[in-house]
């Protein structure tokens, strides 16, 4: 039964859902305002460097509380859901773990990857995977049983490091995790799937105070603690939404990080550099580079990402073939676009 978000009433609304997404709000605020009275003396400040847009000492980690924010009112109001995808929960504090472990100490990406394999496996032992990659000229490429764990991770590992590659300027990750956890709640809505309405509405709600921090001018940053954990979260809500839609429109659901990691990782081996190597060379690098305006490159980049996500929603059931040569022009469009030698030349 759908009790989670819907109740049938006059309105269609739940007072319930409203009361907890506004108990979120307010426990995010309180929370990120208190945790900056605190924050230095907890040592999660984050110090610029010379990949750095902000020259000055800025709050970090903030991500500890509009993660957890969510996590508490679902255990509150919702135990039956938790119980039922405890797995998912628990992959999701393994992450954060982590993340908060590397806003600590800054802990090398071995061990990071180590918390994302056992959340991984987590998710698989209890068969919450990538099992196919889609319908092609009437064939399902249905992978073998023992690439599903191998390619699964490979999802996870890769999109967390996607995202906390865009987390470069105030609000940007932000804002892409709003547009695509929106995204989600539509396919969730539309198919009266609970864990696509609960999950995407608490974090659009919890990032939505978060940016009352973070928009540009930012006071506070997310850190990894919430890069790397919004990035499972979206993977999770992935894997889900492949029950309803193709896998390769959900591609275009979170395109702008993907994108940027590709062609990122592209340009480098073209350079016959390892992928892996930081550089300041990503999509909002270079989009900054043209006004040098903050609020500009972050607007544009969101905007980009609405047009994706709605694209990718539209079709949601066109042929996976049509998607993926589509999806494979624009990678070829943006990595010319994205060209830091364009302005030299």
């Amino acid at each position: 039964m759908l009790q989670l978000i819907i109740k049938k009433s006059e309105s269609g609304v739940s007072y319930m859902v409203i009361l907890e997404l506004t108990s979120v709000v307010l426990i995010t605020l309180v929370g990120i305002y208190f945790f900056k009275k605190y924050a230095e003396l907890l040592g999660l400040v984050d110090i610029p460097n010379d990949r750095s847009m902000h020259n000055e000492n800025k709050v970090s980690a903030t991500g500890i509380i509009f993660i957890i924010s969510p996590l508490v009112i679902l255990f509150i109001f919702h135990m039956e859901h938790i119980l039922e995808y405890y797995y998912i929960y628990l992959s999701i504090i393994l992450v954060l773990a982590v993340g908060i472990w590397d806003d600590l100490r800054d802990v090398s990406p071995k061990v990071k990857f180590i918390f994302i394999f056992i959340a991984t496996l987590l998710l698989y032992i209890n068969d919450f995977a990538i099992y196919s990659l889609g319908t092609y000229i009437n064939y399902e490429f249905v992978l073998p049983l023992w690439m599903v764990f191998p390619f699964t991770f490979f999802a996870m590992a890769g999109y967390t490091n996607a995202l906390n590659l865009m987390d470069g300027l105030d609000g940007l990750a932000a804002s892409l995790s709003l547009v695509i956890f929106s995204t989600f709640f539509a396919i969730g809505w539309e198919h009266h799937d609970t864990l696509l309405m609960l999950l995407p509405s608490f974090y659009i709600v919890t990032l939505l105070a978060f940016l009352v921090f973070n928009w540009y001018p930012a006071t506070v940053f997310m850190g990894d603690s919430g890069s790397l954990t919004l990035g499972t979260i979206i993977v999770i809500l992935t894997i889900q939404s492949i029950q309803y839609i193709t896998p390769v429109s959900v591609l275009f659901i979170i395109a702008i990080p993907l994108l940027d990691t590709f062609i990122v990782m592209t340009r480098r081996i073209q350079r016959h550099q390892s992928p892996f190597k930081a550089d300041k060379n990503h999509m909002h690098h270079l989009l900054y580079s043209v006004k040098e305006d903050i609020r500009y490159t972050v607007i544009i980049l969101t905007m980009m990402q609405i047009v994706f996500s709605i694209i990718g929603y539209q079709m949601s059931k066109s042929s996976n073939l049509l998607s993926l040569i589509l999806f494979s022009l624009l990678f070829i469009i943006y990595l010319n676009l994205f060209d830091q030698r364009l302005k030299r030349r």
